[in-house]
């Protein structure tokens, strides 16, 4: 494997599943494009150096992070 320079371009998937995938997708819509399905939201991130994808990678841990918090507190800490 050659090693990621850090002005190549990247790309990365992330599936992620949660049983709330719904409303936590409903967070990613500003943030990037994914495909939800059942209990799996699907994210394909593309960028044309390793600095911007890991920016977009904070950004959407962000959305997600606080998404679910609010899951929580809504369901009273569940």
């Amino acid at each position: 494997m050659q090693q990621q320079k850090r002005n190549d371009s990247v790309s990365l998937e992330l599936l992620l599943e949660h049983s709330d995938s719904g409303p936590l997708s409903s967070s990613l819509i500003t943030e990037t494009e994914f495909t939800h399905d059942g209990d799996e939201i699907s994210v394909i991130l593309e960028a044309n150096t390793f600095s911007d994808i890991r920016a977009i990678w904070n950004s959407i841990m962000r959305a997600l992070i606080a998404s679910e918090q609010s899951l929580v507190a809504t369901d009273g800490g569940e």
